[in-house]
């Protein structure tokens, strides 16, 4: 008989701060940059009562941990619940099945955080952040530990949320937060932009971006929405999380492929393979970047790994038997 630990969202909250989710999802992803299997995510939809289930899979040999999530969200209670097993990488074992909902902003924001050090300016001081909700503030606080920001504007159309959220993050951060009242105001002048969106189409004219700004895209993965217009896309070095998604869910770049402004040679990179250096990031002061950043297991499996390893350490969790199929189908 095998066990594994079980850790609840309430744990998981208190194992690690979003800061510290960096770091192993950069190793994460440089893993992949050197060839760590990963696939991008399945999602089968269902209309009555609508809904989908979605999964991601993959395998860090040196972070020692493959998995990923499987996550249900919509039909009847209109929620979404998340399950992430995680196995050892050596042997298959299970290591852990986490209630994985707590952690997913973290993880998220810690990808979009390594693709913004990757290939944003050293000297970006100014970010804007389209989007309040609570995958923005993941993206926030872990990009603020990677680039030294003065100042942070913020928009979401609804004018308190965007308010709350400058002022919870103005008690947060070292930089100055404040609510602007349109995405344009925001983009303005900006080294890096974030978008963290449920927008179906763009948010920002990308014509407005100045020469050297990065762009880190990570709220929407469907091939019929896109947070970011062609002219973003045409303009920028485009660098997505894992190239076999693009044609399938990243759907800003879908758009500009049918608007006939690139081709799918556009793709200059894995984020991985940048961080490896078989590709270059940023190769001019006035380069456009971006990052889009649809959600892998790459950095889910990562982060899993880091709070597995805290539990096991803290004591943290409760053991669960996993019969492995030797005994379990011997009968």
């Amino acid at each position: 008989m095998s066990t594994a630990l079980f850790l609840t969202s309430a744990e998981i909250s208190e194992l690690a701060r979003p800061a510290e989710y960096v770091d192993p999802v950069r190793a994460g992803y440089r893993e992949r940059g050197h060839g760590a299997p990963a696939e991008p995510r399945t999602t089968l939809s269902n209309d009555s009562p609508a809904g989908m289930l979605t999964g991601y899979l993959a395998v860090l040999p040196e972070t020692g941990a493959m998995g990923g999530y499987t996550y249900a969200a919509g039909f009847g209670e209109r929620d979404a619940h998340f399950a992430l097993p995680l196995f050892d990488a050596d042997s298959g074992a299970p290591l852990a099945l986490l209630d994985g909902a707590s952690m997913n902003p973290h993880k998220t924001g810690a990808a979009g955080a390594v693709g913004t050090d990757a290939l944003a300016p050293v000297d970006a001081s100014d970010l804007a952040i389209i989007g309040s909700g609570t995958q923005a503030r993941g993206q926030l606080l872990a990009t603020a530990t990677v680039r030294d920001f003065d100042r942070v504007e913020v928009y979401s159309p609804t004018q308190s949320n965007r308010q709350d959220f400058a002022a919870e993050m103005n008690e947060t951060l070292d930089a100055t937060v404040a609510a602007v009242a349109s995405s344009a105001a925001a983009v303005e002048g900006a080294d890096v932009v974030i978008t963290a969106t449920n927008a179906d189409d763009p948010v920002f004219d990308g014509e407005m971006l100045d020469s050297g700004t990065h762009v880190t895209a990570m709220g929407q993965y469907h091939p019929d929405k896109r947070e970011l217009d062609a002219a973003t896309i045409e303009r920028a070095t485009y660098v997505p999380d894992l190239r076999a998604r693009v044609t399938r869910d990243a759907g800003s770049f879908i758009h500009a492929v049918e608007e006939g402004v690139v081709d799918e040679d556009h793709v200059h990179a894995e984020l991985g393979e940048v961080l490896v250096g078989d590709a270059p990031g940023r190769e001019s002061p006035e380069d456009i970047t971006v990052f889009d950043s649809g959600g892998t297991a790459i950095e889910t499996v990562a982060a899993a790994k880091m709070l597995y390893d805290r539990a096991v350490e803290d004591g943290v969790g409760e053991e669960i038997d996993f019969a492995p199929a030797s005994e379990a189908m011997d009968r």
